[in-house]
């Protein structure tokens, strides 16, 4: 008998075993049931979907956070960091994230909880002397009871525990847009100090050519020796500020790899050449209706409002008593007619002060909730109105410097550069002229790539989707 139970004891757990392991179709089929769960408002459903959910749950694997990455096959200097991919990979590392969706899981089994009716209850009692007794009958007794809250109690339960676990859905969904405006915000900081980089070069190559024909005008006594030097002053400048910008660099590569939840010093592709600059028209009062009606902390501050309204319905319900049905077979009676009986139990409320102050406790959390949802709105307003105004001035100061500013700058350089040529202007002027095309062109990326980073905070301020002046959703910038 032994053999046989260890038998079924090992089939059992290769079958557990089994079972755990994760396909991606489970995984999908997971993600798509929770998200039912977040937004049905029907109670079977609700408790169709969750069963579904609780069982895909337990077949998902988390990554390990031990796992060591392997290095891409290609070298990392060919390849180039896409913006959609890194987003995608911080998201599906960030171990927050992995906790606030294990915590919205497990707050989703609470609502078939909630609504079920308690464990029937099962009573027996005997004496045992009867059973040896000539005097008289056995004695024995058996009760089953159940017991029945009342009407409306369970459903305001079911209100309260699903709408606590949409207030965790959305918690999760604000989330991850804050780490997604994180994300895109070091991946610009990332592009904006390699185009700096480069930008810096380009300049270094420049300034040695103007180096080289000050040293050629200085041989021949065109000019003073204060040119040559004033040429090596500009160009140690430029190498100091390399150095600066590669220590920017890596710094920004590095929060990158904290992100990808990486070595700090992990080689990263390089960013794209260039950003796209979408000129969309967006309207302020159309940014300002999406937030309010896509933001997920608003969202979470309206389940939870919901949630308190639910806990105010069942304290008032506390007024009203529960109710035990029994049914009983008692062998104590020697009267057979008097052995079986059904009945009812009740309790009695009349503790009404706990009752009272109860009910206050849910009202003031209540009004507490309600409070907490309005200015949540009012903030959002603001916040939108904000994150609007910054992405419109870095879009303007952008067209400026790309329209008007560098250039006129470079019209400014090659006049000096002309003038120098023919000994009408010092080496002092070129380098002046020079230096502000270099800081001109340095701000217009610094403009390009704020304009991004602004965008990437109006997305999340709106709630993940921007709308266009036509009412159409405008994606994130495309690279």
């Amino acid at each position: 008998m032994s053999l046989v139970r260890t038998a079924h004891l090992c089939a059992l757990l290769v079958a557990l075993s089994a079972g755990c392991r994760t396909t991606p179709s489970r995984v999908a089929t997971s993600h798509a049931a929770l998200h039912v769960i977040a937004k049905t408002t029907d109670t079977a459903k609700f408790d169709e979907v969750s069963t579904a959910v609780n069982s895909a749950a337990f077949e998902q694997d988390l990554p390990n956070p031990d796992e060591t990455v392997e290095l891409p096959s290609a070298p990392v200097e060919e390849m180039e960091l896409s913006l959609p991919i890194l987003v995608a990979e911080v998201r599906a590392r960030n171990p927050s994230l992995q906790a606030m969706a294990a915590a919205w899981q497990a707050s989703a089994q609470r609502y078939p909880q909630a609504i079920s009716l308690e464990d029937p209850m099962f009573m027996a009692m005997a004496a045992p002397d009867a059973f040896d007794s000539a005097e008289v009958d056995n004695g024995y007794a058996v009760q089953v009871s159940q017991k029945i809250p009342w009407c409306g109690k369970r459903s305001a339960r079911g209100r309260q525990a699903r709408a606590e676990a949409n207030a965790a859905y959305h918690d999760l969904q604000d989330s991850r847009l804050r780490l997604d405006e994180m994300t895109r915000t070091s991946f610009y900081d990332y592009y904006l100090t390699r185009r700096q980089l480069e930008l810096n070069r380009e300049n270094l190559e420049v300034l040695r050519q103007f180096s080289e024909t000050a040293k050629s005008k200085y041989a021949v006594n065109q000019v003073t020796q204060q040119d040559v030097l004033q040429a090596e002053v500009e160009l140690m400048e430029l190498e100091r500020r390399n150095i600066e910008l590669e220590r920017m660099g890596k710094v920004s590569a590095a929060r990158i790899n904290t992100l990808l939840r990486q070595d700090p010093f992990w080689p990263l592709a390089a960013p794209p050449q260039e950003l796209e600059f979408p000129n969309y028209e967006l309207d302020a009062e159309l940014l300002q209706h999406f937030a309010t009606t896509q933001r997920p902390d608003l969202a979470a501050a309206a389940a939870r409002l919901r949630a308190a309204q639910a806990a105010v319905t069942l304290a008032s319900k506390e007024y009203y008593p529960d109710t035990e049905v029994f049914g009983k077979y008692d062998a104590f009676w020697q009267e057979q007619p008097l052995q079986t009986a059904v009945g009812v139990n009740l309790n009695v409320p009349i503790y009404r002060d706990r009752l009272r102050a109860a009910v206050c406790e849910a009202r003031f959390t209540l009004s507490q909730r309600r409070s907490e949802y309005h200015q949540l709105v009012l903030d959002i307003r603001y916040e939108v109105a904000e994150a609007y105004e910054q992405a419109e001035e870095s879009r303007r100061v952008w067209q400026l410097y790309t329209d008007k500013l560098v250039p006129t700058a470079e019209q400014n350089v090659a006049a000096a550069r002309s003038n120098y040529d023919v000994n009408k202007a010092s080496f002092l002027d070129l380098a002046i002229a020079q230096r502000q095309l270099v800081e001109l062109r340095e701000k217009r990326e610094e403009a390009l790539t704020q304009y991004h980073s602004r965008m990437a905070e109006l997305t999340r301020a709106v709630g993940g989707t921007i709308p266009t002046v036509l009412g159409e959703e405008m994606p994130m910038p495309a690279l």
